[in-house]
């Protein structure tokens, strides 16, 4: 279960870290409310995980995910450049979360 918290967590964060950008600076609204609840819900979460994961493994799967789904909305909803080194990249880190969970 703790696991499953980390990943859902994982995805509010890339879900707010776009929400950053959505809001402009904190200048609109919604955006603001709902990146501020994503950015509450997700670290609630990742400490309740934290109870019984490794903080150190938790920590870094969190930010591993969160980072790739940032890159990857910014992709889908900001039109960022798709190259193969970012491929690479996202490849690396899929390989890191997935040896962080595993070695715990």
């Amino acid at each position: 279960m703790a696991w499953i918290l980390v990943i859902v967590s994982g995805l509010l964060e890339a879900g707010w870290a776009i929400g950053l950008k959505a809001s402009d600076g904190f200048t609109k609204p919604l955006p603001t409310v709902l990146t501020l609840a994503g950015m509450i819900a997700s670290f609630i979460l990742l400490s309740i995980a934290a109870r019984t994961l490794p903080i150190g493994t938790a920590y870094a799967v969190w930010v591993g995910i969160g980072a790739l789904g940032t890159v990857i909305l910014g992709v889908i909803f900001y039109e960022e450049a798709v190259t193969t080194l970012r491929i690479l990249s996202m490849t690396m880190l899929v390989a890191g979360i997935v040896g962080l969970k595993l070695s715990s």
